[in-house]
């Protein structure tokens, strides 16, 4: 029941939080807006139309979307979002989820690359430069809370956490809530790293992979890429403010407050990421990998203080 509730709540939730960000952009920038449900409608009208194949792909580019979405659903129902008890306990270890979003990303990686086009190679080179510092840096971040609940399980990590508050305040907790902040970010194509909107060859990373997609498989890869920040932002909540998520007791009330919780929650942080993304320009592509470790920098130290302040 947890793993569906947890599905459920991002398969509906991930539209609107998108659709939310962009709403509270326009707001700040002077414009009216589209509206929170608009994401909802774009993927409506995506799934309505014929999708189209570019002459010389192969099963590679036809299997991309559907991978990333699996992935996406799969991470959704095992990281702890509403509850700490779950039958997929056993997939919520820290190194098979951080498998399971690095899978995704790299099938898409092989979908741009399967079109044979400029613009799919180089938004493919790109994404595999961001992979390769943003994925060790997860592993890292995370895996220095696990030193203090002696598991890097993600349900036995947030349980840790729920039963000693205290624990968010110190350095082990503060460096790697930053670097998880920044990698969170990076992994998902916001402002400062990537900018989800722009169509601008120089600078488009995410964009580039998905140029020669359309109708449901674009709906597909729209949907999960909205997904994944809702899953991150879920977890980077789990992981460093539980307050609210079910430990102990699992029945319905309980899971219908946690879900309540973590709404608001997730919409917190995205209300924070969009007045980021506001007031933050776009980094230039060769500061990226400067930021990511930064970031990796930060996550090693939080490893390191967690051994000498244990």
């Amino acid at each position: 029941m947890t793993a569906v509730l947890q599905v459920i709540l991002v398969v509906i939730g991930a539209p609107l939080l998108a659709g939310m960000t962009r709403q509270i952009r326009a707001r700040l920038e002077g414009r009216a807006g589209a509206g929170v449900l608009q994401p909802w409608r774009d993927l409506r009208k995506l799934a309505r139309k014929q999708p189209t194949t570019p002459d010389g792909t192969g099963w590679v580019f036809r299997l991309a979307p559907l991978l990333l979405a699996g992935t996406t659903l799969v991470v959704a129902a095992a990281v702890p979002l509403v509850a700490t008890d779950s039958p997929l306990d056993g997939v919520s270890d820290l190194f098979a989820v951080v498998a399971l979003l690095a899978l995704g990303s790299v099938a898409l990686v092989l979908g741009g690359l399967d079109t044979g086009t400029a613009f799919g190679g180089m938004g493919a080179s790109r994404e595999v430069t961001i992979l390769a510092l943003v994925e060790p840096t997860i592993l890292v971040s995370v895996f220095a809370l696990s030193v203090r609940a002696g598991s890097t399980n993600l349900a036995a990590i947030v349980t840790s956490t729920a039963e000693n508050p205290l624990a968010v305040a110190s350095p082990v907790s503060l460096l790697a809530a930053a670097a998880l902040a920044i990698v969170t970010i990076a992994e998902t194509g916001r402002i400062p790293v990537d900018n989800p909107s722009t169509h601008l060859e120089l600078t488009m990373i995410h964009e580039a992979m998905v140029l020669e997609y359309s109708g449901p498989d674009l709906a597909l890869i729209e949907w999960a890429s909205a997904a994944r920040l809702s899953v991150l932002l879920g977890l980077l909540a789990s992981l460093f403010a539980p307050w609210g998520i079910a430990t102990t007791d699992v029945g319905p009330v309980a899971l219908l407050v946690a879900g309540v919780v973590l709404t608001i929650k997730v919409a917190a942080l995205g209300t924070l990421l969009a007045l980021g993304e506001v007031f933050m320009a776009k980094l230039r592509l060769f500061r990226v990998p400067e930021l990511l470790a930064g970031s990796f920098l930060m996550a090693l130290l939080a490893v390191a203080a967690s051994f000498f302040l244990a």
